[in-house]
């Protein structure tokens, strides 16, 4: 009997470390460009502006809430940062909060 690995759901760095994505809502323009990217990601509610949800589907609206980035979306999500017009999307570790995607990614 052979055991079957599972691939991670959780998106990895090349490193194989886990990455998160915040929204700062202060910039956020409200285009909802990144809920065309990845609805299984973000959200636009009533106010207009864009948030990030868990992966149970909740609507994450304490400033700073941070979700994981599946990895089956990674390229989803980076997209919705690079494409964002209001540059409010961050993808960063969760090992140490460092941003590599962005407008704060090095």
């Amino acid at each position: 009997m052979t055991v079957q690995q599972q691939a991670p759901t959780d998106a990895v760095t090349e490193g194989g470390e886990p990455l998160e994505v915040w929204i700062d809502q202060d910039l956020c323009t409200g285009d909802g460009i990144c809920a065309q990217y990845a609805p299984d990601v973000f959200e636009l509610d009533i106010d207009g502006l864009a948030y990030v949800k868990s992966a149970d589907d909740e609507l994450l609206q304490s400033p700073g809430a941070t979700t994981r980035v599946p990895l089956t979306i990674l390229k989803d999500v980076v997209d919705s940062a690079k494409e964002c017009p209001g540059d409010c999307i961050h993808v960063r570790r969760v090992s140490d909060n460092v941003e590599v995607y962005g407008p704060d990614a090095e």
